[in-house]
């Protein structure tokens, strides 16, 4: 089969590579229909995350179908829709028993670390895909739901809602703030209404970003290479700063801003994969009583946000907003690492 092969920081090749094979009971093989990429990708090529071995193929989210179970397989079949998750479940250690699937005990991969497709073991950028604890790793998708909008629920909106969302305890009535509209800010800001936020406000460098940003919920745009771009914000709160700061990005210049935004009491919410280390201004934080929080999604809220998507209450099709084909995964990688010139979003490949 044909798959997308990381060579290194800085390299990758669409490239012929042995068939997957099951392994375990628990493994199904996913004929990959659907398939993204993720701006963790764009971090693993960068050496941002040197776990990520030569010859791993990348990417962990997609849309399939299945082509063989294993022999303790019996809630799914050969010929089912199913959406890949990002995370791994194993279903019976403690911390899936209490939904913390992103730390996942089962060996798989690495015991303790829930993320594993495109980083411990062979992703979805690819024809093929084993998918190891099937029946707890895979979602059946219902009819009605577009391959374009089933892949968003692979990564992208789980992690929003529950890394930004519940991890920065939104509460009707709140002001939060999406320092970042690249995809996974735009999920942040797509379902922190859910949770009756009643001002988003996103902040970005890319002014298309944020006009995007209204089509997913956003109420109000700040430019963030505006000299006053923490005045506009500050004034949208009666200058006392917004409930809950959510970073979106992955670097110290926008961690910086969430602390800068936050009101006395409030969240910061960090969503973004740093690749450096971010300096924390204990000194002047202790005082304003904020909670900080951060994690790996669990994707223990894909079911839900699965049923909202099918009833149109979360427009996850409104990602997709470039197309290729399997034979073009160079030009796909070219046009999301030039996201800022080719306005894209989440660039979706299909076979």
């Amino acid at each position: 089969m044909k798959a997308l092969v990381y060579g290194g920081p800085g390299e990758k090749s669409w490239t012929d590579v042995p068939d997957p094979k099951i392994r375990n009971p628990s493994d199904v093989i996913v004929k990959v229909d659907t398939t993204t990429i993720c701006g963790t990708d764009l971090h693993i090529l960068k050496g941002d995350v040197p776990a990520v071995q030569k010859g791993r193929i990348l990417g962990h989210e997609g849309v399939g179908t299945i082509t063989e179970v294993g022999s303790s397989v019996t809630s799914l079949k050969v010929g089912d829709r199913v959406i890949i998750s990002c995370i791994k479940s194993c279903g019976h250690c403690a911390n899936c028993k209490t939904g913390l699937y992103s730390h996942c005990m089962g060996e798989e991969g690495a015991a303790g670390i829930g993320w594993v497709f495109g980083h411990l073991i062979d992703g979805t950028q690819a024809e093929y895909v084993r998918v190891p604890y099937a029946e707890n790793s895979l979602h059946l998708l219902p009819e009605g739901v577009s391959d374009d909008q089933a892949v968003m629920l692979s990564d992208i909106l789980p992690t929003g809602f529950e890394i930004g969302v519940q991890y920065g305890r939104v509460k009707p009535g709140d002001t939060v703030a999406v320092v970042g509209a690249g995809p996974v800010g735009l999920a942040a800001i797509a379902t922190a209404g859910l949770y009756g936020a009643a001002t988003i406000i996103a902040i970005d460098l890319d002014a298309n970003r944020l006009e995007k940003s209204r089509e997913f919920g956003a109420t109000d745009v700040v430019l963030s290479g505006d000299a006053d771009w923490k005045e506009q914000v500050l004034a949208l709160t009666d200058g006392q700063g917004v409930d809950v700061a959510i970073e979106a990005v992955g670097i110290p210049a926008t961690f910086t801003m969430c602390t800068d935004i936050v009101r006395p009491g409030g969240n910061v919410a960090n969503v973004g994969v740093h690749g450096k280390s971010v300096e924390l201004h204990v000194e002047n934080l202790w005082i304003q009583n904020i909670n900080i929080s951060m994690g790996l999604v669990n994707a223990n809220t894909t079911p839900m946000l699965l049923k909202l998507v099918a009833q149109k209450k979360v427009p996850a099709e409104n990602f997709a907003t470039h197309h290729f084909t399997f034979d073009q995964f160079m030009d796909a990688y070219d046009t999301f690492a030039r996201a800022a010139e080719t306005k894209a979003l989440k660039v979706v490949i299909t076979a």
